[in-house]
């Protein structure tokens, strides 16, 4: 099984492209990871390292998941299509993942493409030819609508050269956003009319606790288009909960699931599986033992 959803971390070096925002490395996500992890926030390229080998070990020791697709995270871009560095809290760039993916045949990459850049689709058709297999959007963080006309050529691009979409679902707080609205799922309406596979992330929750307004959605969506699926990432984290329980009363859309961890964030046992020894095993229990065990895997989707 592939996990969809794991993030790459990288603090910035002089060669990986990388950005962090003051903001952002003073932030308790930024050194709650670091210490998880046991990353030295003073040495980025021991860090950087240190972060892919323990995914790796910890991956290798995995019975339930065989295979990570590596997230990057693009910026924000102003009117021009040119990188807003004052708006943009953290950058993971394209070439920073699809080097990252070399270092293990576990890992697969998971570029990001600001579809607002103004090299969207010249980005897109590059990291295509060097083996990315999708494309992460974060819209609230990234200051974009992913429903925008503008972007059909962008989606058109992800199409043809098969790069399925994962965007970013719900409200987002540990970044800069702008307009938490652009979370809602319906959004993905244009990706979908113009024939991208798309997955939307954490199960189309709204991270509210119980206030789960998407749901109903996700299900319209589910049965219009057959290229839309869902991850799993994050659902057994407390503010997400509520919609891990009303899934799991949705067997109708089972088929529709993704396995997602949002590695390197905790996985929650609930009573389910809490005693495995890594978070990819912990996920899968849980998401078995809640009556939502992971069936369709990345490898199968239509291409």
């Amino acid at each position: 099984m592939t996990d969809v959803h794991v993030h790459l971390a990288a603090l910035p070096t002089p060669a990986n492209g990388c950005l962090l925002s003051k903001r952002m490395r003073r932030s308790p996500i930024t050194h709650l990871v670091a210490w998880s992890q046991g990353l030295p926030l003073d040495d980025a390229e021991t860090a950087n390292a240190r972060y892919l080998d323990r995914l790796d070990e910890e991956l290798g020791r995995s019975r339930s998941v065989r295979r990570a697709v590596l997230l990057g995270m693009d910026g924000v871009y102003d009117a021009s299509g040119r990188l807003d560095e004052g708006h943009t809290d953290f950058l993971i760039a394209n070439d920073c993942v699809l080097e990252a993916r070399k270092r293990s045949e576990r890992f697969l990459a998971g570029v990001s493409i600001n579809p607002a850049r103004r090299d969207a689709v010249e980005e897109a058709e590059r990291c295509a030819d060097r083996g990315a297999v999708l494309v992460k959007v974060l819209p609230n963080a990234q200051c974009f609508d992913p429903s925008e006309k503008r972007f059909q050529d962008f989606y058109r691009a992800l199409a043809r050269r098969k790069l399925a979409l994962l965007s970013h679902v719900g409200f987002e707080f540990s970044l800069i956003g702008q307009d938490q609205s652009v979370g809602d799922p319906a959004r993905l309406r244009a990706a979908l009319d113009e024939g991208v596979t798309v997955i939307a992330a954490h199960g189309c929750s709204t991270g509210l606790f119980v206030w789960e307004k998407y749901l109903e959605t996700m299900r319209e969506l589910a049965a219009r288009y057959p290229r839309f699926y869902v991850d799993t990432s994050a659902l057994t984290l407390p503010n997400r909960v509520g919609a891990l329980w009303r899934l799991a009363r949705s067997p109708e859309l089972n088929d529709r699931f993704l396995f997602g961890t949002d590695y390197p964030l905790p996985v929650f046992g609930w009573g389910h599986g809490g005693d495995a020894d890594n978070r990819f095993d912990r996920q899968a229990r849980v998401l078995t033992g809640v009556g939502l065990p992971p069936r369709l895997d990345f490898a199968d989707l239509p291409r």
